[in-house]
């Protein structure tokens, strides 16, 4: 990276904000520590951080109860969550809440250090990449994280604007839950819940509003095909 990507870390435990700063620095970005959960909102706010780590049991609530919080508050970095619960109900709840990623404490330096790597590939993706996904008169605008349908602005939250995106760099195929889970949400096993037929389900239900056509559709006991064009037609991108 040109830039030094940000890094904010929220944590309590002196020793382990330090070590996962460590980390941070050996990536080649730089990391910024708050330690209590309303420092950790509020610095979220200022949208300078690529990625979040964030606690869960932190002075003042939840790490996980937080992520709704910065959501609403503009913030468009991808958040990890690091703790001490990290049973698969524990992970699962926390990726349901709008966490991009949920490490469990004790953890493997070499482990967090892949973990953010890949946030950090995912945070910069769409600046390597084709600025514009068009589809007739679908656009999907990567580096302003945006969704129009003609003139008309689609309001989409960052695990919707995840969802799409891999929709359409898939437009055609099917897409089956498993594929989704991992590639949106980084879980490798099913949880056995319906996060993913719910967020879909409500994507497609704004894109159907706005375009007045489906756009997401579903193969039956296989998963879905996004299919934006009336008459079946490939994508088109354009820088």
């Amino acid at each position: 990276m040109t830039d030094k990507a940000q890094i904010l870390i929220v944590e309590d435990d002196p020793q382990t904000a330090e070590a996962v700063a460590e980390i941070v620095r050996e990536l080649g970005c730089t990391p910024e520590i708050r330690i209590t959960l309303e420092e950790g909102v509020t610095e979220a706010a200022t949208g300078r951080y690529d990625v979040i780590v964030f606690d869960r049991m932190l002075p003042g609530g939840d790490g996980v109860e937080a992520i709704a919080r910065i959501r609403a508050g503009g913030s468009t970095a991808l958040v990890l969550v690091l703790s001490a619960l990290g049973r698969a109900a524990n992970r699962v709840e926390g990726l349901e809440k709008g966490a991009d990623d949920y490490l469990a404490k004790p953890f493997e330096p070499e482990e967090l250090r892949a973990r953010l790597r890949a946030l950090l590939r995912r945070a910069t993706m769409q600046v390597l990449d084709n600025d514009l996904l068009a589809f007739g008169d679908l656009e999907i605008r990567l580096k302003a994280r945006t969704v129009h349908v003609g003139r008309r602005h689609v309001a989409v939250s960052p695990r919707e604007f995840e969802l799409i995106t891999f929709f359409a760099r898939n437009a055609g195929q099917v897409v089956t839950r498993m594929q989704l889970l991992e590639n949106v949400w980084n879980l490798h096993f099913d949880p056995g819940t319906n996060v993913v037929d719910v967020h879909v389900g409500r994507l497609r239900r704004k894109l159907e509003e706005e375009a007045g056509r489906p756009v997401i559709q579903t193969a039956r006991g296989e998963g879905y095909v996004f299919a934006p064009l009336p008459n079946a037609g490939g994508i088109e991108a354009r820088a």
